[in-house]
């Protein structure tokens, strides 16, 4: 299969942890985008700042993976980054749907990341792909993202707004932004500690992508996140015991707004996702439990 790929260099893309260790792309032919002239036959040229990308290049592509955006938690929010983050992701994945809805033949099918904000905080709650939206800046923001896959759907190509949680991973920001504070045994849980968080081990979110990616009767939202979440306390409890460290402090929630602004509700939010797609489908996780993924993730 002729298989292009965004997001290649990325937490999930192949060229990612999640790749490297599984070899996802074997047996397929995978063409990579890049903002720099290609430097060799696999790679495609594309600004999607400007608009621009070399659709001559797609000729023969069967199947498209999109996982462009910047990262949530990469800075403070402020108008302006809040901005890059719609922008880096509504803006690409029109382009890109658009783009693929003009070729001839179209690919078959577009699998595009989204993002477990489109629920928002929603306490207690068991979210499956049908659940309404939530309310709120990342609840609007990946709703336009998914409404820009509209091009390549009504195109006929089968497409997958591919929902993920919070991923697991020696690379990505949880739980490498706890461990300082945690190794030093002031390691806490957030606020009440009863916010749900919905991860999915780094294996489990590549294994997912090939199953979606090979399994016809799957399309629109899919929920990407391990059926098992834990709160935030369990989480904490869980990192301390890997790390065999106390947790006995709490970052209130008044602290943690006045530290991050708007971007606390990503650490203070509960979305309890289950996939329910994915399970219907006979997709099989690896990691169910929260300490032996940590454990595995420290470990390499």
């Amino acid at each position: 299969m002729k298989v292009l790929v965004a997001g290649f260099f990325g937490l999930v893309g192949t060229g990612g942890p999640a790749v490297q260790r599984l070899g996802w792309a074997e047996g397929h032919e995978v063409l990579r985008r890049v903002r720099r002239p290609p430097a060799s036959a696999d790679e495609v040229h594309w600004d999607p700042t400007v608009g621009s990308i070399d659709s001559g290049a797609l000729a023969g592509v069967e199947a498209v993976v999109h996982l462009g955006g910047a990262s949530i938690a990469g800075k403070r929010w402020n108008s302006e980054y809040k901005q890059e983050i719609r922008d880096s992701r509504v803006d690409s994945t029109r382009l890109l749907s658009e783009t693929l809805a003009t070729l001839q033949p179209t690919p078959a099918v577009f699998l595009c990341a989204s993002a477990l904000g489109y629920y928002s905080d929603r306490a207690d709650e068991i979210l499956t792909e049908t659940s309404p939206k939530g309310e709120g800046f990342l609840a609007d923001v990946t709703e336009e993202w998914e409404d820009a896959t509209l091009p390549a759907v009504e195109a006929g190509v089968r497409v997958c707004n591919m929902r993920i949680g919070v991923v697991i991973s020696e690379n990505g920001e949880l739980p490498q932004s706890m461990l300082t504070p945690f190794k030093l045994g002031l390691g806490g849980k957030l606020g009440n500690g009863r916010q749900h968080m919905s991860w999915i081990h780094i294996d489990d979110v590549a294994r997912a992508f090939v199953h979606v990616l090979n399994t016809t009767s799957i399309s629109g939202p899919v929920n990407v996140s391990a059926p098992t979440p834990v709160t935030n306390a369990e989480f904490t409890k869980a990192l301390a015991r890997t790390l065999s460290r106390p947790a006995l402090f709490t970052v209130p929630g008044f602290a943690l707004r006045m530290v991050m602004g708007e971007m606390a509700q990503f650490a203070l939010g509960s979305t309890r996702l289950y996939p329910l797609k994915l399970i219907e489908s006979g997709f099989k996780f690896n990691w169910t439990e929260i300490e032996p993924a940590l454990r595995d993730i420290l470990d390499s």
